[in-house]
């Protein structure tokens, strides 16, 4: 269910990426290209310091109390809501004083309205991963997908389709999902405990998610700062090129996406149960699941490139699908980044994953400015490359020096870190609350 909740939202947004680029120009999908990877920043920072937060602390300190953990984050959400509309708006106004296109100046607004809506979304979506429920975020997620999908065909029959107006179907649909999921969430979490201080609750996530916010703009930059870059040195329809080839990952790194809702939580409980030995094994299993589920992934995609460039765009951009194996090589390696990367923010330590992908992104941006500036596309793609490949490095590398620091454990594990000996460890885990 958290796959087809996660596919469900991964593939509407795939078909929006994939329609928006057949039926806008080009220098409108680039300005549509880059607000997007303004929303995925934003989205980042979101994640960093309330969702990822609420899937360790849901789990621990607030179970006895989810609804009212839930009111305190919904007020978080309000304080950040106003804060991204606030620096949306003012860039908006910038660009539009600098004489910008009205297809850039669009997709700002359009962003400005749609981010906060997407976010309420997405937080009341992980709320049912806390209890390990995501069929009603599967649910919400349908409803979203159709009501973005059939506003799109819409729009576009009535010759109304730009940037501004992609935005806004898809925050339209994102707000009135989530409301909907809000109200469901009321009746289905827990309450009987007492009810946790904002005060608590934000400190609790601003503890923990400084680091991970961080981290998320190191690993943000070296994906999403080559939309401007290309646009600022070779034009925006280069940016649109890049988008065009990047939204072929989208399947299989939302499919990671929806595996980390679900293994995160389950990573903290291997680490606190079973120290050291599991979350070194689940970590090392997750990188070689990882790495063949993106090997089979390109395998496939790959010797179609040609037709899937000419059914998915409709004869576009086909002079630049023989970059899909260069860009293909990266992705294997920063799918494998998948494994240490839970196995670190499980044992409280994003701090290491931030140190990680600073370094990893540093000396990409080193080789991948000038690279971008020299050889366009092809360049912007090899100085991604080199982040991802650097990340995985660097990530192993962390990883190993926590494990060697961290407290031993004779708890003997099996396959993804579940112990061998389950019965015995849920009995001796319900006398220690007793």
């Amino acid at each position: 269910m958290a796959i087809l909740d996660q596919g469900l939202i991964s593939g509407s947004n795939f078909i929006v990426s994939i329609l928006l680029a057949r039926w806008l120009m080009p220098d409108q999908y680039g300005a549509y290209a880059v607000a997007f990877g303004i929303y995925v920043m934003l989205s980042l920072v979101y994640q960093s310091l309330v969702l990822e937060p609420m899937g360790v602390y849901g789990g621990s300190v607030f179970r006895s109390n989810l609804r009212g953990y839930l009111k305190s984050l919904v007020w978080i959400h309000v304080a950040l809501s106003v804060a991204i509309c606030s620096a949306l708006v003012i860039s908006w106004g910038v660009a539009r004083w600098l004489g910008a296109g009205g297809a850039v100046t669009g997709a700002l607004a359009g962003v400005a309205f749609a981010s906060p809506c997407l976010l309420l979304f997405a937080l009341a979506r992980r709320s049912f991963y806390v209890e390990l429920s995501p069929a009603p975020a599967a649910t919400g997620a349908l409803i979203y997908s159709t009501l973005v999908l059939a506003g799109l065909y819409v729009v576009y029959q009535h010759a109304l389709l730009s940037p501004f107006s992609a935005f806004l179907l898809i925050g339209i649909g994102a707000l009135v999902t989530g409301i909907v999921l809000l109200f469901g969430l009321r009746s289905g979490l827990s309450g009987s405990g007492p009810v946790p201080a904002f005060r608590d609750a934000w400190h609790r996530h601003w503890r923990y998610g400084r680091w991970a916010l961080a981290s998320c703009i190191a690993g943000w930059l070296p994906s999403y700062i080559y939309y401007p870059l290309l646009s600022s040195f070779k034009g925006m329809a280069e940016s649109g090129q890049l988008k065009a080839l990047m939204n072929l990952t989208m399947p299989f790194e939302q499919t990671k996406g929806a595996l980390l809702m679900l293994f995160l939580p389950y990573a903290a409980r291997v680490m606190e149960q079973h120290g050291k030995r599991g979350a070194r094994i689940l970590g090392v299993r997750l990188t070689l699941l990882s790495i063949a589920g993106a090997t089979i992934y390109w395998a496939i995609i790959i010797p179609l490139h040609k037709p899937v460039f000419h059914i998915l765009y409709s004869g576009r951009y086909m002079e630049v699908a023989y970059l899909l194996p260069l860009l293909a090589l990266g992705q294997i390696f920063w799918s494998a980044t998948f494994g240490p990367s839970v196995a670190l923010r499980a044992m409280e330590s994003p701090d290491s994953v931030f140190a990680a992908l600073a370094f990893a992104t540093c000396i990409s941006l080193l080789v991948g400015v000038p690279a971008t500036w020299a050889f366009g596309l092809k360049g912007a793609i090899w100085g991604s490359n080199a982040a991802d490949i650097l990340s995985l490095a660097a990530l192993l590398f962390m990883l190993r020096r926590k494990l060697a620091t961290h407290g031993p454990t004779d708890v003997t594990t099996g396959w993804l870190g579940v112990p061998n000996d389950a019965p015995m460890t849920i009995t001796l885990e319900t006398s220690e609350k007793i």
